[in-house]
């Protein structure tokens, strides 16, 4: 596998990072308050041995999992005060399983989750500032990527922890490009060029009016937001900059879904109704040519011996922006202080350079720390998807606004399906949503 990283110049100035991971979205009715569990201070707290337990509840199902774990393993065996018991499940496990252990009192006491949801539950009183553990000399805070740290904020508040922090790049297949009649050394640089490639790359053999092979692999739902992301191609968005204006029904954001839904449902760019799992099988399984995800996959697409390469996404006729993605860690708002002194000591560990040489080799992610980059020998990824031009064009989706989430999940999403399979005009649909996402912004 050749790794590409492109060469176009960045127009934006810094990194602003964005949300995270494919089914945070359904997190949105995760109630935080009463998970105190172990940070309630109880007995609980500690094993026969004297040790805090603090329970680290994430979704890190992935490839990516091995290398979260082994950080976790690490920390615990550099000190005999602390164990920290990760609880890796599937999102939409871990939303059920939150909700009812709050009942329970049995939740966790670090919770992983999107940065851009924490504004949400922060705003609901859910989550504990963290600000003092940034102000801790000893914790070395001042280090991280300011946009890992920065993408957690919230009414003049920091409520997380960076996890991790990546730009979303394009994953092209040489093979399919070489058979498409394609150079598989360039891949589009630019939405026309990918649209002009889209007759060759979406292919029907079998004349059944279905490709059996398709130009890119572009989950609907159930992701990460890419589809939103595209908005910004044109000059278009969800939100205003302030976060208080919808710009759904804005002609700018209106040009680029027109031109997307036109790509899906006429040109058969893409298959209707993928989520973000169906669109990684699609692109492993050599049934698309191009996907655009994030560093976790670099190992499945390594084991399955797909010979590709990565390269900047392509950009719109207005502007490149980069969707980049952020996971952080936050603490519910009634742990106690003994449990919040313990969470923080797994925070600095996580985020040491031991702790990001270990996670960055092991997961592909760049370092949330740039002193140690020199240091990531064992895997070329951290620094494809952390390369300065890449790196500069990323931009964060609707920092800091608390409907961020609601908006996504129960207006965004829906609109774009009921596009996608001819239910109205895309004008037509989102103008109506962006109503509805106003409304959620004024509630």
């Amino acid at each position: 596998m050749n790794a590409q990283q492109p060469l176009r110049s960045a127009r934006r100035g810094h990194l602003r990072v964005v949300t995270a991971t494919t089914a945070i979205i359904a997190i949105s009715t995760l109630t935080l308050a009463g998970c105190a569990g172990q940070g309630s201070g109880s007995a609980d707290d500690t094993t026969t041995d004297g040790k805090i337990v603090l329970s680290f509840w994430n979704g890190f199902t992935g490839p990516d999992g091995p290398a979260l774990q082994q950080v976790v393993d690490d920390f615990n065996d550099s000190q005999d005060e602390i164990e920290v018991k990760t609880n890796i499940m599937p999102w939409d496990t871990l939303y059920q399983k939150v909700l009812t252990s709050v009942a329970g009192n049995n939740g966790p006491d670090i919770i992983a989750m999107s940065a851009s949801r924490i504004p949400q539950f922060a705003d609901e009183g859910m989550f504990m500032p963290v600000d003092d553990y940034y102000d801790d000399e000893a914790n070395d805070a001042a280090a991280l990527t300011p946009a890992a740290v920065e993408a957690s904020m919230f009414d003049g508040a920091n409520y997380g922890v960076p996890v991790n922090y990546a730009t979303m790049m394009m994953y092209y297949n040489k093979d399919l490009f070489t058979a498409a009649g394609l150079d598989p050394e360039a891949p589009p640089t630019t939405w026309d060029e990918f649209a002009a490639m889209v007759p060759q790359l979406s292919t029907d053999d079998n004349g059944d009016g279905k490709p059996d092979v398709y130009a890119i692999a572009l989950a609907d739902h159930e992701t990460v937001p890419i589809f939103p992301s595209l908005l910004w191609g044109t000059g278009g968005g969800i939100v205003s900059e302030d976060g208080t204006t919808s710009m759904l029904g804005d002609p700018a954001s209106i040009e680029a879904l027109e031109f997307w839904v036109d790509l899906v449902t006429e040109q058969k760019a893409a298959p209707v109704g993928l989520s973000g799992a169906d669109a990684d099988k699609l692109f492993q399984t050599e049934k698309a040519a191009i996907e655009i995800v994030g560093p976790w996959m670099t190992t499945g697409f390594d084991e399955a011996d797909i010979n590709y390469g990565l390269a900047k996404p392509f950009g719109g006729p207005v502007d490149d922006a980069v969707l980049a993605d952020v996971v952080s860690m936050g603490i519910p708002s009634n742990a106690s202080d003994e449990v919040k002194e313990a969470a923080y000591k797994f925070f600095a560990y996580w985020n040491s350079p031991d702790g990001q040489i270990t996670w960055a080799n092991g997961s592909g992610f760049p370092p949330t720390r740039a002193d140690v980059s020199d240091q990531i020998t064992e895997s070329p990824y951290p620094a494809i998807f952390g390369a300065p031009d890449v790196a500069d064009s990323a931009r964060v989706l609707m920092p800091g606004v608390a409907a961020g989430g609601p908006i996504l999940e129960t207006v965004f999403t829906p609109a774009l399906q009921r596009a996608l399979n001819g239910e109205g005009t895309v004008e037509e649909i989102f103008t109506q949503a962006s109503e509805e996402a106003q409304a959620e912004l004024d509630k």
